[in-house]
């Protein structure tokens, strides 16, 4: 099976040694988004509701950058530097999502990349 690594300038570009996403069949995994500005890779928004808008539309334009939409994605994994904000996140993810609920799993975890309150990574079928 063939792996090809997908890249967008519509995302932020990766700040590691990892690929924004990869096809792989008909998947494509999405690495973790976090809440920066792809245009000037600075980090969005001050609470984690804020911060999840961004980590959503950059999800979005990674998506629709593969030619696929927010109904395509199967499942999510959220990562939180605190669990006391899973309600405030989980209404912004709610909205981006509408009717559409994909499997997820949400974690607290210590910390996240650049000091995030939120991260989450995605995987959709093509």
């Amino acid at each position: 099976m063939t792996l090809e690594s997908f890249h967008t300038d519509a995302a932020p570009a990766a700040i590691g040694p990892y690929s924004q996403a990869v096809k792989v069949g008909n998947l494509l995994f999405c690495s973790g988004q976090i809440p920066l500005d792809p245009a000037t890779m600075e980090m969005v928004g001050e609470t984690a509701a804020a911060q999840c808008e961004q980590v959503m539309r950059n999800i979005k334009n990674l998506l629709e950058a593969a030619g696929l939409g927010m109904d395509r994605v199967a499942r999510t994994t959220i990562f939180l530097a605190s669990m006391s904000d899973f309600g405030d996140v989980n209404e912004v993810y709610a909205k981006h999502f509408g009717d559409h609920k994909p499997a997820r799993a949400c974690v607290a975890v210590k910390e996240l990349p650049k000091g995030a309150l939120v991260e989450i990574d995605c995987i959709a079928a093509l």
